[in-house]
């Protein structure tokens, strides 16, 4: 177990921008948890990136606190006025069918997005600007394709994926939600069988409950 700790903290002083942080890394079972301080809230997502790379790692807790240095403190309307700017600019983003609202450095997505992608480019839009603390994500998908899913598409889709092993993975489909579930070997791996389940056409959720094992 102390091990994986060293391991932890090793691949977290190895990336650059996380050298000067206070990240402090406790492992139980393979469950990882993060705590401490980081100057802003892309390392804090850094943080979280690097943690699903690691092998062994089943899962994590990301409780880090982003302490804003004195020059990127911002008030909320300035970090609204940013966020809504961002989002603007993602052509992608049917902004007008987003609502920001931002509370102590803290932002809000509201609304509905017709694909998953969408919502991920949206808050990684958010990921670099000043002053954002978190991100608090309420996005609702809704597909505008209406027909029911298919379990034979999924599998097909997710077999084409050189890094997953489809043989150990279960497709169960109920109407608008995909249910996944059996077993891989790292996060990086439950996390693209899920991304690959939200790229279905008529999608409006996914539930991940694939788990991580290792020899």
């Amino acid at each position: 177990m102390m091990f994986y700790v060293k391991e932890i903290i090793e691949a977290i002083k190895w990336e650059p921008i996380l050298q000067s942080n206070k990240i402090e890394v406790g492992v139980e079972d393979g469950i990882v948890s993060l705590t401490g301080t980081v100057y802003n809230y892309s390392q804090k997502k850094e943080a979280e990136d690097i943690i699903k790379d690691i092998s062994g790692v089943k899962t994590f807790i990301n409780d880090v606190r982003v302490d804003l240095s004195f020059s990127a403190i911002r008030n909320d309307e300035e970090v609204a006025s940013s966020v809504i700017k961002a989002l603007e600019e993602k052509w992608v983003i049917p902004n007008h069918l987003l609502k920001v609202i931002v509370k102590d450095g803290w932002v809000t997505l509201e609304g509905i997005l017709h694909w998953n992608f969408q919502r991920k480019t949206a808050e990684n839009s958010i990921r670099y600007l000043e002053g954002v603390r978190g991100v608090i994500d309420k996005i609702v998908i809704e597909a505008e394709i209406k027909n029911d899913l298919e379990k034979e598409i999924v599998e097909k889709a997710l077999s084409r994926s050189w890094i997953l092993d489809i043989g150990n993975i279960k497709v169960r489909v109920d109407s608008k939600t995909i249910f996944l579930s059996g077993i891989v070997s790292s996060l990086f791996q439950k996390d693209e069988a899920e991304r690959i389940a939200w790229n279905t056409a008529g999608v409006w959720q996914v539930e991940n409950e694939i788990l991580v094992e290792f020899d």
